[in-house]
């Protein structure tokens, strides 16, 4: 890392950065604060007494977890492919799945719904499951092989001459190695799984079958909303994802700043 070594650069950057985070800060900072508006501690007990409120938790928890590990596998072994393995046309497959980046959620909407509906997928999880996992893949691919890329070609050649299979050099050598970049896979596909709101609001149909994103709707009015617990059920929503980011976050500075670097 680059350092800092007279107190006036320290002092500069320090300022710098203070400056860089107080946009970011502000908006928390109103939203938390007009959460407590009114009742205030009673308007986070109005959000715990929301009918399902846990089950709402357990369903996002399922969610993200099963999007993780299907994300997790099929990435590592898709950068490993594209990194070390010998594959014809390799950079094609590459680009052309670079090319489902420019693809935004809310345009695939309508034929996801008509896939989960002749798939007999609506409202299951699945389909909520399987359309977030597909949308994040290039991009977790993309960062992945970054840093695969910095794994040294010798160590799986080495292996390769001890008589280990592929998939034996990816279970033994790849995975022990890119757990930096796993950690940064799990926390961003933990925070866009977590808060994804289009697709459950769409595809779950069922009553028990909410999730976290969709609190807020039990305080939204015909004329009016009740914003304070709006913001409160806001608040409430984003602790895991920010408790998992504190306790990950030097696991996850370490895995995206390798994955960024080719």
């Amino acid at each position: 890392m680059f350092e800092t070594r007279s107190v006036g650069a320290r002092l500069t950057l320090q300022l710098l950065l203070t400056i860089a985070v107080i946009p970011f800060l502000i908006p928390i900072g109103a939203m938390v604060a007009k959460s407590f508006e009114g009742p205030g501690w009673g308007n986070y007990a109005a959000v715990v007494s929301v009918p399902g409120f846990f089950r709402f938790f357990l369903n996002s928890a399922f969610i993200a977890a099963m999007s993780i590990l299907i994300i997790y596998v099929t990435t590592m072994m898709a950068a490993f492919g594209f990194s070390k393995l010998r594959i014809r046309n390799k950079e094609v497959y590459f680009w052309l799945l670079m090319a489902a980046l420019t693809l935004p959620e809310v345009v695939l909407i309508a034929p996801l719904y008509s896939t989960a509906v002749s798939l007999g997928l609506l409202g299951t999880f699945w389909a909520v499951i399987l359309p977030i996992a597909a949308l994040q893949i290039p991009f977790t691919v993309l960062i992945a092989r970054g840093y695969i890329d910095g794994i040294p070609d010798t160590l799986f050649e080495a292996a390769r001459l001890d008589g280990a299979s592929t998939w034996r050099m990816f279970w033994s050598v790849l995975v022990p190695l890119a757990r930096p970049i796993a950690v940064a896979l799990i926390v961003l596909v933990l925070i866009n799984a977590w808060n994804a709101y289009l697709l459950p609001k769409v595809f779950l149909i069922n009553d028990d079958m909410g999730v976290v994103t969709l609190l807020p709707e039990f305080f939204r009015r015909q004329y009016n909303d009740d914003t304070p617990k709006v913001l409160a059920a806001a608040v409430v929503t984003a602790i895991p994802t920010i408790v998992a980011y504190i306790a990950l976050q030097k696991q996850f500075e370490r895995g995206m700043a390798a994955g960024a670097i080719k």
